[in-house]
């Protein structure tokens, strides 16, 4: 146990700060403080010295040197047992301090209210953060709190040990101190990596919160949580069972594909990270139908996606069939008491989700393999017919559509699509050509096809086989990257079988 004499105070967020000051003066510690911090105490009635008066330096520098002084970090750093260290206080007649309470300049939420460069760098805290880290490192003796959640926390702790704390609860404060220092370190690192245009920094370091732990991972026996760069989770769930791990996977690949529609449009069926179904209809109620008329035997157990809000008439149709979850830009009064009438149903609302700068990471051990989001938008320059026949503006729309799919779906992926819908999806192949057969099954066992088919493929057709069959199954427009050394000859098949061809310029892998 560690008797608390005296507490230094130097706070951005000055919530929440009555209640402790009541349980620091029932303890008749000793309260130092500066600037608006220093008034705050004041105004609140609470007695205090200002940190210019305790170490007899006023500040300087507009405020940027107030406590960087050797009265304040021997007071926090000295070892109380080390005689040494003791001589040295005694001769410079400073004293301890044995409570240091601090939470930093907000810098993160500079960064989100301006884009002025100078303003954004004047919210880096260097005396805040220089207190915390003295104080952590030195946790035998001295006590550190670094966020207003732990208010609470301090107070048990202070009125439990009669105005000690205990070794185990200052160690623990030390950890977390550690972690907000480091984190709001990677905040700055990533802002002025970015200010200078560089995504590959010779050391990479990441920030996120932790949002929730999950009940295991991929499977009972493995260990699972999620993260996120926001403090709260920007996915709301309005109702269900907890979301496992394997459903937030699937959902952020869901959303993935339906925020890629333009606003008020697009549903996305996925089934274990593939999408199943997808419709870009802009009558929501025909998307829905058409996404899931793309094979209704694999959106059982699936997660719906709708790039809109979901209406009462939505509900009924959702709710005839079994869904792990429904991700919505909202759902309608009507429309939410229909679909709770499951209890387990997850129901999202992924309005506050918006994709601007992705990126994606993925690790085993110590290698991490970073890289930005497949995001392209795409437009017609970013296509080159190839054949002699001319697409129609529907069929190139179509085209456009099935590959922005396929750029989801994962490799080896074809994606065949009729009137903005998905009719045959084949995914993860090892064969482009088992894929091109697994779309078309989909296609003869499930759908019901009025208009025109096209097809799409993530890369180059390696060999004329692949075309031929999907042009055998109907297709009268395909869309595949160029680059193959056999492009020619799929040309020339093209133009045989009066085939519309087109090239991407771009490929779209996704492993």
């Amino acid at each position: 146990m560690k008797k608390i004499k005296s507490a230094l105070i130097s706070l951005s967020d000055k919530s929440n700060l009555k209640p402790l000051l009541k349980e620091l003066r029932r303890n008749n510690i000793k309260i130092i403080s500066s600037g608006g911090t220093f008034k705050a105490i004041k105004k609140l009635k609470f007695k205090c010295l200002d940190v210019a008066d305790f170490t007899g330096f006023k500040e300087i520098l507009n405020g940027r040197v107030k406590t960087l002084h050797p009265k304040i970090h021997a007071g926090i750093l000295n070892e109380r047992n080390n005689k040494s260290h003791s001589i040295d206080i005694k001769k410079n007649n400073f004293e301890n301090i044995d409570l240091v309470i601090v939470n930093f300049y907000p810098f993160e939420k500079a960064i989100e209210q301006t884009k002025k460069h100078s303003k954004i760098i004047e919210n880096i805290d260097v005396g805040g953060p220089t207190m915390v880290r003295a104080a952590a490192k030195n946790y035998n003796d001295v006590t550190v709190i670094t966020s207003t959640d732990q208010y609470s926390e301090l107070i048990n702790e202070l009125k439990k040990n009669k105005g000690s704390t205990s070794l185990k609860f200052r160690e623990k404060m030390s950890r977390l101190a550690f972690s907000e220092t480091a984190y709001y370190d990677a905040v700055i690192s990533n802002y002025l990596n970015k200010f200078n245009n560089i995504n590959f920094p010779n050391r990479k370091i990441l920030y996120t919160n932790l949002i929730e732990n999950l009940r295991y991972g991929e499977n009972p026996h493995q260990l699972g949580a999620l993260y996120s760069q926001n403090k709260k989770n920007k996915l709301e769930q309005i109702h269900g069972k907890t979301l496992s791990y394997n459903n937030y996977s699937d959902i952020l690949a869901a959303i993935t594909i339906s925020k890629s529609f333009p606003k008020n449009i697009g549903t996305v069926i996925v089934k274990h990270g593939n999408p199943c179904g997808v419709s870009a209809l802009q009558n929501n109620l025909d998307s829905y139908k058409s996404a899931l008329e793309t094979d209704p035997i694999s959106a059982f157990g699936g997660i719906v996606s709708c790039n809109y809000k979901v209406t009462q008439k939505l509900a009924l149709i959702l709710n005839k069939i079994f869904l792990e979850v429904v991700v919505a830009n909202g759902f309608d009064k009507k429309a939410l008491k229909i679909l709770k009438s499951k209890k387990n149903l997850r129901l999202i609302d992924s309005s506050k989700i918006s994709f601007s700068e992705i990126w994606k990471f993925s690790s085993l051990d110590n290698f991490t393999l970073m890289q930005s989001e497949d995001k392209k938008i795409f437009s017609k320059k970013d296509f080159k017919v190839v054949s002699k026949r001319q697409p129609s503006k529907s069929q190139l729309d179509n085209l456009i559509f099935a590959f922005n799919v396929c750029r989801y779906t994962k490799s080896n992926a074809v994606v065949l699509a009729s009137n903005k819908s998905t009719i045959g999806i084949g995914s993860g192949q090892p064969s482009r050509l088992d894929s091109c057969e697994i779309a078309i099954n989909k296609m003869n066992k499930f759908s019901k096809i009025k208009h025109e088919i096209v097809a799409a493929s993530d890369a180059f057709f390696p060999f004329v086989d692949g075309i031929e069959k999907l042009v055998q199954s109907g297709a009268s427009a395909i869309v595949q990257p160029a680059g193959s050394i056999r492009d020619k000859e799929i040309i020339k098949f093209a133009n045989e079988t009066n085939t519309v061809l087109v090239f991407s310029k771009t490929r779209h892998f996704r492993h």
